[in-house]
Parts: structure tokens; C-alpha cells; sequence
């Protein structure tokens, strides 16, 4: 099976849609002629033109609105933001457009949409660049949000959300654009709400999505080889629809779990999973619930403090050494 990086794999998954469905459109700023700010959208517009590759003005609340009626007409606009943060100027948009529409149309206008870009910190671009919104989107009836981990999830996700007749916003990480994994030549789809057990364990679940994952893999790892200790890594890969079997499989089997994510704490995902986990599954666990985060404050600028600002393997090793 092939190694290809996580770039590569969303640009395969457009090639491969915009091949599968005259309908499928992508639009945003830079996409087409200069290949994307990312290079995620390399080779496109040379390969499919104007009419399916657009390149638009800066004005976010322009071209999200422009998708939400394109897609009210019937075509599956993929809405490239620069980066999340910029989301904010189109949130009207985004919640009140194409999170509402199919509600308060009765059912009768879907807005088969993708959002998509990078949402991370890490890569000292200031706090107005760096925002993990995957909270907030979330909290929307009417909206999906994904944050594939690998190149391999990335790829199928994308598929999946293109194809999907709501609104999908797809969290990148521009510090996994690089790295590389098994990905099949055939063609492949992953549904969404289905999470992924990274790492098989059986003394403690660490819970997680995007980045995340690799950072709980890395401290499984060392787990493993200091302490003896086997942990499971479970990738959400979905937050809405959110995989609530699998998060209480991974707790009835373990008995503890640490959830980690590079969002910040208050009101994050990890509340909600913590909460899911109290309410649901509550007498398989033998230990408090516990969580790792982005620290609470806006993204540090300098590259060295940014970088302990996120979670670490230290960090996730640490915490899960309190409830063992």
C-alpha cells in the first residue's frame, strides 16, 4: 500500500469527487492559479478550469455565503478558509445559512456543503490565526464537524462530507499537511460519526481527535516501554455526529481515561465527553475522568512556549500516571 502525505490524500479525494459528480465545485482564496495556500489544491484548476476551481476575493463572509446559495441550487461547493480563525467573519453565514436552512425550510433544502482549512495551533502565526473552533461548530444542530488524524482519514472523510447532503466543516492541521501514511489505491469512504481505535490497550483509554491522536500515540509508546503500562488510543475522528458506542466501549473495557485534545478547556469537546462518560458509564470506572488541553489562553506566539502550550506526550503521561 502506497505512503502518501496527508496534503496528497485531500487532494485525491477532490480529484476523485469532482471526477464522480459534475456538481462538486471548490472555491476560495488562492485555490485555483496559485494552487492553494497549503498546495492542497495543486494541479486542480490547471486540470479542471474556472468553472469548477474558483478563486475569490478576500471577503470570507462573501464566498461562504456564495456556497450556502450554490448549494441551495444543487451544486456541493468545497469552501477552502485560509484558516478557521476566519470563520468568525462569516459565522452568519455559516450558523444561520447553512447551519438553519434545512430546519427552517421544513426538510426541503439541504445545503450539501464542505468547510474546510486548517484549525491549529503550533505553527506561530498569532492568536488571530490559530484557533481550534471545533467547540463552537459543534454546538450548532445542523452542522458536522470532522478532524481527521491521518492522511488515511483524511482522504475518506473528505469523500464522505462532499457527498453528505448537510453542511460538513472538515478540521485540518497544517502540521499534518507533511506527514505521510498507508493510504489504498481503490476507492474508499469512512462514515461519519464512526470512530478508530489507533492503538489497541487494556489499562487506561486515551480519547482524542486530530493532532491529538499522534500526541496519545507517542505517549502510549513510552508508557509501554518505562512503565508497563498498556493504553488504548481512541481517534473520534467525528465530534458531531459523535461516536458515543465506542467512547463507552473503550471506558467499560479499560476502567480510566484521559481525554486530550488542542482545543482550550473551558466548555471544549472534552467536557462533553467527560460529561458522556459520567452519565453513561459511570460505575465501569475507577477513576476520576480526566483531560488535556491547549492552555487556557490565546495562542503564544513565541515558537518555544506555543509549543508547551499544546498537549505534549509528557503532559497526557503525566495525568494518566494520577489515575494509575
Amino acid at each position: 500500500m502506497p505512503q502518501i502525505t496527508y496534503r496528497k490524500a485531500l487532494n485525491d479525494a477532490f480529484v476523485e469527487e469532482i471526477l464522480r459528480d459534475e456538481n462538486v465545485i471548490i472555491m476560495g482564496e488562492e485555490v485555483a492559479e496559485y494552487n492553494g495556500a497549503y498546495k492542497v489544491t495543486e494541479g486542480l484548476w490547471k486540470r479542471f478550469g474556472d468553472r469548477r476551481i474558483i478563486d475569490t476575493p478576500i471577503s470570507e463572509a462573501a464566498f461562504v455565503g456564495l456556497g450556502v446559495g450554490a448549494a441551495m441550487m444543487g451544486l456541493r461547493p468545497v469552501i477552502e478558509m485560509m484558516f478557521w480563525s476566519f470563520i468568525f467573519v462569516a459565522y452568519d453565514q455559516l450558523v444561520n445559512n447553512a447551519g438553519f436552512i434545512r430546519y427552517m425550510s421544513g426538510g426541503l433544502i439541504n445545503i450539501p456543503m464542505v468547510v474546510r482549512g486548517p484549525a491549529n495551533g503550533g505553527t506561530n502565526v498569532g492568536a488571530t490565526h490559530s484557533h481550534t473552533p471545533e467547540n463552537m461548530l459543534a454546538n450548532i444542530p445542523g452542522l458536522k464537524v470532522v478532524c481527521p488524524a491521518t492522511a488515511y482519514d483524511a482522504k475518506g472523510l473528505m469523500k464522505t462530507a462532499i457527498r453528505d447532503n448537510d453542511t460538513v466543516c472538515v478540521m485540518e492541521n497544517t502540521l499534518l499537511y507533511n506527514e505521510k501514511w498507508e493510504v489504498p489505491e481503490e476507492e474508499y469512504t469512512i462514515p461519519l460519526g464512526v470512530a478508530d481505535i489507533k492503538r489497541e490497550g487494556t489499562d487506561i483509554s486515551f480519547i482524542a481527535f486530530g493532532r491529538a491522536v499522534l500526541t496519545c500515540l507517542k505517549a502510549a509508546e513510552i508508557l509501554q516501554q518505562k512503565h508497563g503500562i498498556n493504553a488504548e488510543v481512541l481517534d473520534l475522528r467525528s465530534i458531531r455526529p459523535l461516536d458515543e458506542d465506542s467512547i463507552l466501549r473503550t471506558v467499560s473495557k479499560t476502567h480510566r481515561a484521559v481525554v486530550v485534545e488542542e482545543n482550550k478547556p473551558f466548555c471544549g469537546i472534552g467536557a462533553q465527553i467527560a460529561a458522556t462518560i459520567q452519565e453513561k458509564a459511570f460505575d465501569e470506572l475507577d477513576a476520576p475522568v480526566l483531560r488535556v488541553s491547549a492552555l487556557d489562553a490565546p495562542a503564544i506566539y513565541s515558537p518555544p512556549i506555543e509549543k508547551l502550550q499544546l498537549p505534549t506526550p509528557e503532559r497526557v503521561i503525566k495525568r494518566a500516571l494520577e489515575i494509575l
